[in-house]
């Protein structure tokens, strides 16, 4: 436990604040191997309920879960040619077992679609064996990168990645949608963090697909993130691979496929929306302790309050509540120690509030407290873990708003740049994508799908000719 309870940096200056409150809030540490993490237990929690919650969405909609090698064989990785030559830079290489040279190289799994494909193609022989639908839940390696930010930018990373396989287009392109949306709730719903929705560039698409579908993020700092990908990969994957079937016909077919990945780094999103100058602040739903019970006494009444404390746990059936009966602590550095760690909720109790039969709730996201009596506790409580959801989401909400510009040339995108995201029209150019990045480091996070719904009117905000998208620029994590 951490001997200075306090945060020393504000989250105005973001990169300190973030990498200070990784490590206060025990949430992950770094290891003796550069750009990678030990994620610690409490933020394990957190992530066992994001994984849950997706796992039952991905169920619902007829999706298995399945493991397949971390290692994979160069031959296997160069199948698709965009595919490699999209993750080249970032492959980590087994080369040896011992002293002994292997005869083929393996990849340690930067993505699993060739791998898998290899089995897709033996297990898939008749219209019959589809829709395919498989996940894993696994861990990946990714080497190539600069300045590593615990949970937001290593090495390995955990992630699900789901690869589905289907008789025709149009029902693997409703697949990506349902993919995206299972993101797009549990950002939204469960951890109450905006996001824009919208597809790649043809630049920023996933190596191999024939397009990609995104959810992207405002960061505090004004810089933007990905956080996540829903790909539709045509028959770019099935015809290098084989993967056919037979049609009603008993003619022989190409699947088409997608692949969909949700990673770690939704944690340290997570973290960075919602946390402030005190630390933490973690969304009730997807909360490992949605309350925290603080018992304030003297040694004259200590057995009394704590009687009263767990009973008022007792009251609150279904809440993931947590008692701090911790002898070695005061009350104060109790309540600095969950602040810090984000729970939602704190209830006090003492000799007076026994005495009246209540308690008295603290807010972590507006420090608000208020008396309140025991008689409908529960009810009590989960109304205000749902005042505190909604009003962590409407906060986020409103600073992405705020903090996204217009832009109709260069001149005014640069103007605004510095701690937003910006809203111009381009032209479909790569050359001009190329020269926003080139002479400001904003790239395309995405072409959002509410902008793009009609036909766009305008000029490209880099060369001036008729555009064709709306898009969102930013400089990018």
């Amino acid at each position: 436990m951490s001997e200075q309870l306090g945060m020393q940096h504000k989250k105005s200056e973001f990169s300190e604040w973030y990498n200070e409150i990784v490590q206060k809030a025990e949430l992950a540490d770094h290891s003796s191997v550069s750009g990678c993490m030990v994620i610690r237990p409490y933020a394990h929690a957190i992530w066992e309920r994001i994984q849950r919650a997706l796992d039952d969405r991905f169920k619902a909609r007829g999706v298995q879960n399945t493991y397949f090698p971390m290692f994979i064989p160069e031959s296997l990785l160069k199948k698709e040619s965009e595919h490699i030559e999209g993750f080249a830079p970032e492959v980590a290489w087994v080369t040896h077992s011992g002293e002994t040279k292997l005869g083929e190289r393996l990849a340690v799994r930067p993505t699993s679609e060739t791998i898998m494909y290899e089995s897709f193609a033996k297990w898939i022989r008749s219209w019959r064996d589809l829709p395919l639908k498989i996940n894993q839940w696994c861990n990946i390696v990714r080497w190539e990168f600069k300045h590593p930010m615990l949970f937001l930018r290593t090495r390995e990373f955990l992630w699900q990645e789901g690869h589905t396989a289907f008789a025709d287009k149009e029902t693997a392109k409703r697949d990506v949608e349902d993919a995206r949306e299972d993101y797009r709730a549990v950002y939204e719903d469960l951890m109450a963090v905006p996001v824009v929705s919208g597809l790649k560039s043809e630049k920023e698409k996933f190596a191999g697909a024939e397009y990609t579908t995104t959810l992207e993020i405002m960061m505090p700092d004004g810089w933007v993130i990905q956080g996540c990908t829903s790909h539709h990969l045509g028959q770019n994957f099935s015809r290098p691979f084989g993967i056919t079937f037979k049609d009603k016909d008993e003619k022989d077919q190409h699947v088409y496929q997608n692949s969909w990945g949700f990673t770690t780094r939704s944690m340290g999103i997570l973290f960075a929306t919602h946390g402030d100058d005190k630390g933490l602040i973690v969304p009730p739903r997807v909360a490992p302790v949605q309350a925290v019970i603080v018992p304030i006494y003297k040694d004259e009444n200590k057995t009394e309050v704590l009687k009263y404390a767990h009973e008022i746990s007792e009251k609150l059936p279904g809440l993931r509540v947590h008692v701090d009966d911790r002898d070695a602590y005061t009350p104060g550095f109790k309540f600095n120690w969950w602040e810090l760690r984000g729970v939602p909720l704190r209830i006090e109790c003492g000799p007076r509030d026994m005495a009246s039969k209540e308690a008295v709730f603290v807010r972590r996201d507006d420090g608000k407290k208020t008396a309140v009596k025991l008689t409908g506790l529960r009810e009590k409580a989960e109304a205000a873990l749902e005042e505190i959801q909604k009003s962590l989401y409407s906060k986020a909400k409103k600073f992405a708003d705020e903090h996204t510009k217009e832009a109709s040339n260069m001149t005014e995108l640069k103007k605004h740049l510095d701690g937003n995201r910006i809203r111009a029209l381009w032209c479909g150019s790569r050359t001009c994508e190329d020269g926003v990045r080139e002479e400001t480091g904003a790239k395309i996070s995405c072409l959002p799908y509410g902008l793009n719904t009609k036909p766009v009117k305008g000029e490209c905000v880099y060369c001036g000719k008729g555009a064709s998208h709306a898009a969102y620029f930013g400089r990018s994590y």
